[in-house]
């Protein structure tokens, strides 16, 4: 028998899986419990609801996804560069062949109303987020709003590669935060630097 880290993080895996491909009001504890392995009875023990496994599986992928963000940021010399590296992030997570869009959102549309701990959960990320690009964007010597503003492109870039399916939405949001940046600090592109260009849009 799996000790309980082990059996815990099986039944984690298995709801990420499945509440991220499905949704998490179309995928009951009976689904988890056979993709994981691991007898209701146990996930009980380990999760006293499923509420409880929601949240836990939120915290996974906050893990997870500051992971992604420092693992981008890691060859960044300036604040400037560790902002964007955020979109070259998002660049490559958009073109995983699982991509469902933001886990966050996701289950806030599905249970914002029914749940106080998913919702306080997903807006503690959504913060955490913004103060970590505000505070390299003051470190760059921009407003702490150009932060917010460039906090809606992530978002915006997430919902806008899963819905219309466009990778290259990742792209389109680094080139306007890049013109953010250089606005909010007066920076000018080296002497015949291209323009950034915007990935062509399709209807």
């Amino acid at each position: 028998m799996i000790d309980d880290t082990a059996a815990r993080e099986r039944v984690l895996a298995a709801a990420d899986r499945l509440f991220y491909a499905h949704g998490v009001q179309s995928v009951g504890m009976d689904a988890v419990r056979s993709e994981a392995g691991i007898s209701l009875k146990r996930i009980y023990f380990l999760f006293p609801s499923k509420d409880d496994l929601i949240v836990a599986v939120l915290h996974r992928r906050r893990a997870q996804w500051n992971a992604g963000i420092a693992a981008s940021a890691e060859h960044a010399v300036t604040a400037r560069e560790k902002v964007l590296s955020v979109f070259d992030f998002l660049d490559d997570w958009f073109r995983q062949p699982d991509f469902h869009g933001c886990a966050f959102i996701n289950v806030f549309g599905e249970l914002s109303a029914g749940s106080v701990n998913v919702s306080r959960v997903v807006r503690e990320q959504k913060d955490v987020f913004q103060r970590y690009l505000a505070e390299l964007v003051h470190e760059a010597g921009a407003a702490e709003v150009v932060a917010a503003q460039i906090a809606i492109l992530v978002e915006g870039a997430q919902t806008t590669a899963a819905i219309a399916g466009r990778p290259d939405a990742a792209a389109n949001a680094r080139a306007a935060a890049t013109t953010l940046l250089d606005a909010a600090c007066g920076s000018t592109p080296p002497p015949g630097a291209e323009p950034a260009e915007l990935s062509p849009q399709t209807t």
